[in-house]
């Protein structure tokens, strides 16, 4: 790994905690799997320090409301959740991974006293329990086991779920299937995932990531299979999303050709930011009421960007294919990225601040 960040970035000021973030890898293409950095506290450019690779394709993660433990899938054939600690500069195993019962895990989130896995090769969620430390139980609680396909011959013959995340007011989780195209609502029952509801999208749009708007009322489903991004409305109460607007990610490109992959809201809720694959861009939009209307776009400074993170006006991209983690501030008026750094991490594949 090599950094192009500020020096001096992993000094505390004031005595104040330094502010940190955690980058994902894929160990199986080269990645140091875990990686801690430290960020500027004013320019927010990275600064590595250390990485962790006892865990095999540590692709994405989750940090505890405290900041002490990060948690991390294994993306591998036969799935497993892992947790480390993070007080020093290099991220150490809790105990050893559990297996989540379900292959291929992409995504995960804290719910509920739990870790939530989104299994995209066998298509379900698990439930990992949280001890009080916490250290993830030795074995999971429950799984919801997603059924359908999709038109897509290729990516659609079964479900795929992609992503797993609470819903604002902690009530509901969400289950975002590529497959099956479409959005499953979820409770935990007895440490159970349990289905809600299930609302569709179009079929062969292949939704990826969901992303709420602070307000709560909207929520923003970006589709891999059309380069495209479906407005929702959502109600908390009830626990429903109906879909509204889809809206192109990139204008004039046809789908085959990008591959939409990570979306943020800004706090403000103002504007929204989605990655894009192939192309290499990321997309701004401003939000106006139920529309997503588009701003312009720029390089995402790499190959294949993977995952997006926001944090105090300052976009950072996970770029796959070349290696790298760059950022970029944020123009508070037109909400467009500029460019400003950028760190050497082989195969990255999300990055997550404090």
């Amino acid at each position: 790994m090599h950094g192009r960040g500020e020096e001096g970035a992993a000094v505390t000021e004031n005595g104040t905690r330094r502010r940190r973030a955690f980058i994902g890898s894929f160990t199986a293409a080269g990645g140091p799997g875990v990686v801690m950095a430290a960020v500027h506290p004013h320019s927010g450019a990275l600064s590595l320090l250390g990485s962790a690779d006892g865990v095999p394709d540590p692709s994405y993660l989750a940090l505890s409301p405290g900041g002490d433990t990060l948690y991390a899938v294994s993306e591998t054939a036969e799935g497993a959740v892992a947790a480390y600690r993070v007080h020093g500069d290099r991220p150490e195993l809790a105990g050893p991974p559990v297996p989540v019962g379900g292959s291929g895990p992409t995504h995960l989130s804290l719910h509920d006293g739990h870790v939530l896995t989104a299994n995209y090769g066998s298509g379900s969620v698990t439930a990992v329990p949280l001890r009080a430390d916490g250290t993830l139980a030795s074995a999971p609680s429950g799984r919801l086991q997603h059924t359908g396909s999709g038109p897509h011959e290729k990516r659609q013959r079964g479900p795929h779920a992609h992503q797993v995340q609470p819903a604002p007011g902690g009530r509901w989780a969400v289950s975002v299937d590529l497959g099956t195209d479409s959005v499953r609502v979820c409770t935990l029952r007895q440490g159970t995932p349990a289905l809600h509801r299930e609302f569709a999208l179009r079929p062969g749009s292949g939704p990826r990531h969901l992303a709420f708007h602070p307000d709560g009322r909207y929520a923003y489903v970006v589709n891999e299979l059309t380069p495209t991004v479906t407005v929702c409305r959502w109600d908390g109460d009830s626990g429903s999303l109906q879909p509204l607007v889809e809206t192109q990610v990139l204008p004039d490109v046809p789908a085959g050709d990008a591959y939409p992959s990570g979306i943020v809201v800004s706090p403000d809720g103002r504007h929204v930011w989605i990655a894009t694959r192939g192309e290499d861009v990321l997309s701004a939009f401003a939000v106006e009421g139920e529309i997503l209307r588009l701003i312009g776009t720029v390089p995402c400074g790499g190959d294949w960007p993977r995952a997006l993170a926001e944090s105090r006006g300052v976009l950072y991209a996970a770029n796959e294919r070349s290696g790298n983690v760059t950022w970029f501030t944020i123009d508070q008026t037109t909400g467009m990225p500029r460019y400003e750094g950028s760190v050497d991490v082989p195969a990255a594949s999300c990055v997550v601040l404090d």
